[in-house]
């Protein structure tokens, strides 16, 4: 009989510390990685973090990490591995737009809440619609295509004061979705573009869509991909000798841009959540040296994928905590009404998601970035000071 409450109590008190499972899929190997594994990376020490200090609800987290290679049927039977093997309760993650759109339906689905770190597209948020007691279980922690567009757009015609401006897309759902966003804010303008031009993913040859760019007489390219074919765009140019300013969305700050194109990419200018600086403090500072302290390396392949991760995992901790439940409704309410700031990388988020909106940042928080000497800066002081 002792024996049998022995075991009882075993039982018991390895049930309590059973661990927290959070999904984290991504594209850690392919043309995305930079941004996969720095967003990763940024899961990886906020769950340092929680861990340290005691866990949630009493219990460890344990991430789950699966990688997609930024393939959408890959990221489908990530999903359906996630849900249904390992039974995670909440997914921080996903990088690529079209792996998310494949793949988000699984976890509304399964009413399992999704924070989204990386991926981009505006409808993702909002493409399950909110009626009578339905849950809507996908959030975000990055910029809209919605969001960046409208601001690549004022960088290219309100602060350059460009007219004639190409637009350069990648075949993915991601380029697709970013040429609409941008087609739409230069429409607010009064403008179309001079020319677009559609390529896919390795594209090695660029020469004669530039040529056709240059030839409708466009003063800029606005850019939609991601870091290597962005590279040879860059590096085309330089071939022909045509220098006329590269700004597009955050990807222009992918490490895999910056060290392919090399001094061809220099100047290039993107919408970024998170840049590191070496005068940063406080919470930034402890990030940037708790990165490199925990990943022994001195630089972050994809600074905003590693910061949107590092708070979409600390939102996702608080609302967990709030809720005191790991049921997926009660995540998703307590998402929706976070009563406590939660100081992250980006901002302190204050009430940052609703009902009926389910992002996280908002206009006033993406900066404009440039590449320096093979760094991204702050292409302008004030957004310094602001940050």
């Amino acid at each position: 009989m002792g024996g049998a409450l022995l075991c009882l109590v075993c039982s018991l008190a390895t049930a309590a510390v059973q661990p927290i499972r959070i999904g984290v899929p991504g594209a850690f190997t392919g043309g995305s990685a930079p941004m996969g594994l720095s967003m990763r990376n940024g899961i990886r020490l906020a769950a340092a973090e929680i861990n340290r200090s005691g866990g949630l609800l009493g219990r460890p987290i344990e991430l789950v990490e699966r990688d997609d290679g930024g393939l959408p049927a890959r990221g489908i039977k990530v999903a359906q591995q996630l849900l249904t093997q390992e039974r995670v309760v909440a997914v921080v993650g996903f990088v690529n737009t079209g792996v998310a759109l494949a793949a988000s339906k699984n976890y509304q689905d399964a009413r399992v809440p999704v924070m989204l770190a990386v991926a981009t597209a505006a409808i993702l948020t909002r493409q399950f619609p909110l009626h009578g007691n339905s849950d809507n279980f996908i959030f975000r922690v990055a910029a809209a295509d919605d969001l960046q567009a409208p601001l690549i757009v004022r960088e290219a015609v309100q602060r350059s004061a460009y007219r004639k401006l190409a637009i350069f897309a990648d075949n993915t759902n991601y380029g697709y979705q970013g040429l609409m966003e941008l087609e739409r804010a230069l429409g607010q303008h009064g403008l179309k573009p001079s020319y677009v031009a559609r390529f896919n993913l390795q594209e090695r040859d660029m020469a004669n869509a530039l040529l056709q760019a240059r030839n409708a007489g466009s003063q800029a390219i606005l850019t939609y991909a991601i870091g290597p074919e962005l590279a040879e765009l860059a590096n085309t140019m330089a071939r022909m000798d045509w220098k006329v300013p590269i700004i597009g969305s955050w990807t222009l700050s992918m490490s895999n841009f910056i060290d392919n194109a090399g001094p061809n990419g220099e100047g290039a200018r993107m919408v970024q959540s998170y840049i590191p600086d070496e005068d940063d403090s406080g919470r930034r500072r402890d990030f940037l040296d708790g990165y490199q302290w925990l990943f022994h390396t001195r630089r972050i392949p994809s600074p905003p994928s590693a910061a949107q991760g590092y708070d979409g995992m600390k939102l996702l901790a608080e609302a967990i905590r709030q809720a005191g439940s790991l049921d997926g409704v009660a995540i998703v309410h307590a998402l929706e009404n976070l009563r406590q700031p939660v100081a992250g990388v980006i901002t302190t988020y204050k009430q940052p998601f609703s009902r009926t909106d389910h992002e996280a940042l908002e206009l006033n928080v993406p900066v404009i970035g440039k590449v320096e000497r093979g760094r991204v800066v702050y292409a302008y002081p004030a957004d310094k000071l602001r940050q």
